[in-house]
């Protein structure tokens, strides 16, 4: 039964991919070099001719229009297509982190489809099992904290701190003369009801751009070794083999800079929840999840996770904020001379000035997702400089 399974449908055609000329084409590259057109021979097509002359006005004039016409025609669809861009550019980033996975399960003999799969279902399983146990506390902790909210206020509003100052500059009844413009004003309801709406609209791209995203970096991920060929065939014959060994070296810099980022989150979090559960420090779940989501940030998201914590140990007092500011400062410097140098061994080495101006900059151009994948691109813009730039300087 499984040799007929395996046997091909009668008239059964395979179908029809689109591949790259063979690389080695010896008839076409005597006819290039001698700059002759040649017979059909062996192609298809024939081989091309000379070249026109570049001397000529009206080539000149019409190739210039020509660039002209195409920077404005890219620069009008990328600017309608900013949505898109950044989801391609999310999924690249997660593919080329899952690669040096997919590449270690190769090296163990399991296929690279099989990898592919095994990885994804990895992945989509710790995150999908990380917020179902996430979520229930996660709203469990801020319903604690809209409740408490009120009392917080009240507490603050009957303190001597602010009833001095209520006494000097009527705050209260400017506070109360605020709320009734607020609530009396149609443009503002208005303006709240279509937040709402805004907010789920915002609910539903944000799945559906995981959707694309999620299948975007299955088919990157699949395709990773073709999508390389067929870069590194556009480069010259001359330069190829050196434009793939730089092209090497960045993904795989930026591959081990995404797993290692995930291991130190991991860590940070994980330190961070035990010394918020020793010190009693409240919703530490919550905390916990914030600050996992900003140690992916290099560099500051620690720094502002930290501030985040002691601003809310504060509510247990001032002896746990010192206590916590302490013992998590000091894991920050055993994290950034132990940790992190032995798991980013492999990864980017970029200058701290230059990482902190990176991820500033990436976080302004494209908010969170800049800012992670600023240091990778800063690290290939020096690595290029590096072994092109100043090499070619260095010559002259």
């Amino acid at each position: 039964m499984l040799s007929r399974l395996r046997r091909p449908i009668p008239g059964a055609q395979p179908r029809i991919r689109f591949e790259m000329p063979p690389e080695e084409q010896e008839e076409n590259t005597r006819a290039e070099d001698s700059g002759l057109g040649s017979g059909p021979g062996n192609s298809k097509f024939g081989y091309p001719g000379p070249r026109i002359s570049t001397q000529h006005p009206i080539y000149t004039g019409f190739m210039a229009t020509v660039g002209i016409g195409i920077a404005l025609g890219v620069y009008w669809i990328g600017s309608n297509v900013t949505q898109l861009l950044l989801w391609i550019v999310t999924a690249l980033f997660i593919s080329l982190g899952l690669d040096p996975v997919v590449r270690w399960l190769e090296k163990r003999k399991v296929p690279r489809i099989a990898g592919i799969l095994i990885s994804l279902a990895i992945l989509c399983s710790a995150v999908a099992g990380f917020f179902a146990t996430l979520i229930p506390t996660i709203v469990v902790q801020v319903t604690q904290i809209v409740n408490q909210a009120p009392r917080w206020t009240q507490d603050f509003l009957d303190s001597d701190f602010f009833k001095s100052i209520d006494d000097q500059f009527g705050i209260r009844d400017r506070i109360n003369e605020e709320l009734q413009k607020f609530v009396n004003n149609p443009e503002i309801m208005g303006g709240i009801a279509g937040g709402v709406v805004g907010f789920g609209t915002f609910l539903g791209n944000s799945l559906f751009g995981t959707l694309v995203v999620l299948v975007l970096s299955l088919y990157f991920l699949a395709a990773l070794p073709a999508m390389k060929k067929w870069g590194y065939r556009l480069a010259p014959r001359s330069r190829r083999h050196r434009v793939e060994a730089l092209s090497e070296e960045i993904t795989r810099s930026v591959g081990n800079y995404v797993i290692g980022q995930v291991c130190v989150a991991l860590l940070n979090a994980a330190f961070a929840f035990i010394m918020m559960s020793i010190l009693g420090v409240p919703f530490a779940v919550l905390l916990t999840f914030v600050v996992a989501l900003l140690a992916f940030v290099p560099l500051v998201g620690g720094v502002v996770a930290a501030f985040a914590v002691i601003l809310i140990s504060l509510t247990v007092g001032w002896q746990t904020s010192v206590i916590y500011a302490i013992f998590y400062f000091a894991y920050l410097q055993f994290e950034a001379y132990f940790i992190s140098p032995r798991i980013m061994q492999k990864a980017v080495a970029v200058p701290g000035a230059v990482a902190v101006i990176s991820v500033i900059a990436g976080g302004s151009l494209l908010g969170v997702l800049g800012a992670l994948i600023a240091i990778p691109t800063a690290a290939a813009v020096l690595l290029i400089m590096k072994e092109v730039f100043i090499v070619r300087q260095d010559k002259r």
